[in-house]
């Protein structure tokens, strides 16, 4: 298969589709903003309608990065969050496949980035990675031998509800309180800046107020990324991959601090693990679910000869 293979990033906010060549370039891409309020047929439409204007240049399966839980075996939304209200229960791989005309292959947007990554970007040299998305919330996936680790119910790697020292007053995006997603993720730093300063900001201004200098946005944001970098050692020595990543818009902010904790907190024996920023930015899901539909399709080609 040379013809690039189409890819498709189902999102809370927005949903982009993308052909990716055999090099995990993006070639040609279309975004539209998600209709997540107006349900999951819509939201299915418009991934339809963007992945259509691409599908006569893609070559073999279509492979889709989405918000939620998802069930491996059938491409069935097992579980998600309001930011795409009713999205539990839609079958993404058979609805998309009957608008396209082509197989589809699913996965959690995380894994996707992470394949993503380990194909085309900060882990490409490593076959054993373990990525953590720090957006609105905080995903984690794992990859084994180049391949996602998915778990019993595809859900292998959600590092979010791993119990955080210091988010004991704040409550994760699963309704409990004290998970390292509590604290560690764009909402964890609003939430912390409330109680701090009875100010209701977005964790996007925290994180801006930070690096401007004031005081109270810096603590928050460092003891964020505190929480973070202590948590991601330990699990270098649960998981022990090659390589830490760390993607998502509020990265950036938790990184130094992150790095230093992740430091300080590393067991001797994975001393040589590296805790690295992501590089494939907002393209990662778009290349992984390419990645996802190629190493289908190859699996198909080699099980049939």
């Amino acid at each position: 298969m040379t013809a690039p293979v189409l890819g498709i990033d189902i999102g809370g906010t927005k949903t982009a589709a993308a052909l990716v060549d055999r090099g995990g370039r993006v070639r040609e891409r279309r975004e539209a903003p998600t209709p997540a309020r107006s349900g999951p047929e819509a939201v299915l439409d418009a991934a339809g309608r963007l992945a259509a204007d691409l599908l006569d240049a893609a070559a073999g399966p279509v492979g889709v990065g989405t918000a939620g839980t998802v069930d491996p075996a059938t491409g069935t939304i097992r579980y998600a969050t309001d930011s795409l209200p009713g999205w539990t229960g839609t079958p993404v791989a058979g609805a998309l496949a009957a608008r396209l005309g082509r197989q589809v292959r699913v996965t959690n947007d995380v894994n996707a980035a992470a394949l993503g990554e380990c194909w085309a970007g900060a882990g490409r040299d490593h076959a054993h990675v373990l990525l953590v998305a720090v957006g609105t919330g905080l995903g984690g996936a794992v990859v084994r031998n180049g391949r996602v680790e998915a778990g019993a119910r595809g859900a292998a790697g959600e590092v979010g509800h791993l119990p955080a020292p210091g988010a004991e007053r704040l409550r994760c995006g699963c309704g409990r309180r004290g998970h390292l997603e509590a604290i560690a993720s764009g909402s964890g730093l609003a939430a912390a800046y409330a109680i701090e300063t009875g100010t209701e900001v977005t964790g996007r201004t925290v994180a801006d107020r930070a690096a401007a200098g004031d005081a109270l946005a810096r603590r928050v944001v460092d003891r964020a990324g505190t929480a973070l970098g202590a948590a991601l050692a330990g699990l270098v020595a649960l998981l022990d991959p090659d390589a830490v990543l760390v993607a998502g818009g509020a990265a950036g902010a938790l990184l130094p601090a992150a790095s230093a904790a992740y430091a300080a907190e590393l067991p001797a024996g994975w001393a040589g693990v590296p805790l690295r920023p992501a590089a494939l930015g907002a393209d990662a899901v778009l290349v992984g679910a390419a990645r996802l539909a190629m190493d289908s399709h190859d699996l198909e080609r080699t099980s049939t000869r």
